[in-house]
Order: structure tokens, then sequence, then C-alpha cells
């Protein structure tokens, strides 16, 4: 099936270095613009995939890792839905500047492309939404999550239509599946920012170790 192109609709998506990438999230943060232009954009990801994963997580105590929590967009649906224990990380120090005070346990500037500094089995669940996009965390970090999830753990996540083949998200989500490390729970096309007309595929999984 044609990917649908969107890489033009939003100017951070014609990136493809992680600097320049920084770079852009530095400037958009100032005076809060990022999280106005996701107001102005009707940017749902956070609050679809919250919602979401609060149908399968019953106990609101869980400990959830927020990856590429950003300005904490997801930090706040967590918590409407009644969740209190969450850690935020992303690897913009400017957005997370950003993040409302005490909503988070612990907030930490993190790389997901790399190993991420956590013991294994630390985490109810992980939360990725708006990060697998373009130039931003590539598949293997999906790899880190369920290293740091425990047995019958979540992991819920959005991955940008545009870059789901090209980026070979298809593909690694299949080996996951075929390799018995999870089991696919939820997957679908959802809104994201539907103003852009950008969709990105919304999965919710479950670990299995």
């Amino acid at each position: 099936m044609a990917q649908k192109d969107v890489g033009n609709k939003v100017p951070i998506y014609k990136l493809k270095k992680t600097d320049e990438v920084m770079k852009y999230y530095d400037e958009w943060g100032e005076e809060n613009k990022y999280d106005k232009d996701m107001v102005d954009w009707n940017y749902t990801g956070p609050k679809e995939t919250s919602e979401i994963f609060n149908k399968y997580a019953n106990d609101k105590n869980i400990k959830i890792f927020d990856a590429g929590c950003g300005t904490g967009l997801v930090g706040v649906e967590l918590k409407k839905l009644g969740f209190v224990n969450f850690y935020g990380a992303d690897l913009s120090q400017k957005l997370l500047d950003l993040v409302p005070s005490g909503l988070y346990k612990s907030l930490e500037k993190v790389d997901l492309n790399q190993k991420i500094n956590h013991e294994d089995n630390t985490y109810d669940a992980v939360m990725c939404v708006g990060t697998f996009t373009f130039g931003h965390v590539k598949p293997p970090a999906l790899d880190e999550f369920i290293r740091i999830t425990k047995n019958s753990g979540l992991i819920c996540f959005t991955i940008n239509e545009g870059i789901h083949e090209e980026y070979g998200f298809d593909k690694k989500l299949d080996e996951l599946k075929k390799k018995n490390k999870w089991k696919e729970i939820e997957f679908f096309k959802s809104d994201y920012i539907a103003s852009k007309d950008v969709n990105a595929w919304l999965g919710l999984y479950k670990v299995i170790k």
C-alpha cells in the first residue's frame, strides 16, 4: 500500500538529522510556541493514545515511562485519567524545561536512539507518543522499551504514517511478534494531527517474557 506523503505537512518533518531536529525544538520551545502550535493544529495524539492505554491499564499506580515526553502533553492526559506514577524522558532540554512542575515523578534528558540507562523490568508500561517520526527515534528503541518493561507490561505508541515503512517500523513490529517478544492488543490508524492531514499508527502491545 502506498504511503501518503506527509513530509511537507509540518516543517520539522523535513529535518533528517538529530542535531537539526534539536535546534528546531530549541527554537520551537521559545515562549512555549510548541504547545500553542499543538493546540492550533488539534494534535490529538496524546489524548487518543492515553485513552487507549487507559482501556487496558487497570491499576492507576503502575510505573509508566513516557519516552519522548516533550512538554508533558501525555502526562497531562494520564493525570486526567487518574494515573499518578509516571516518569518523563526527552532529548530536548528546552521542552523538558516547559513541563508543568510536579507533573512527573522525574524528568531526564535521554537519547532514545541509545541504550536507556534503566535496569531491565523497571517499568509497568512505556508510552511513546509523537516520537517515532521524521528524523527522531528509530525502530531499535522498541527493543529497549521491551527490555525496561516488566512481563505482561504495556507498550503504547504512535508511528507517523510517513515513516512507518520508510524507517522499517513495519518490519520491526512483525519481527517482535514473530520472536514472541510481545502480543498485539491494538493497532490502527489514528487521527494524530488531523488538521494537517497527518495520521499515525497507534499501537498497544503486551510484553511477553
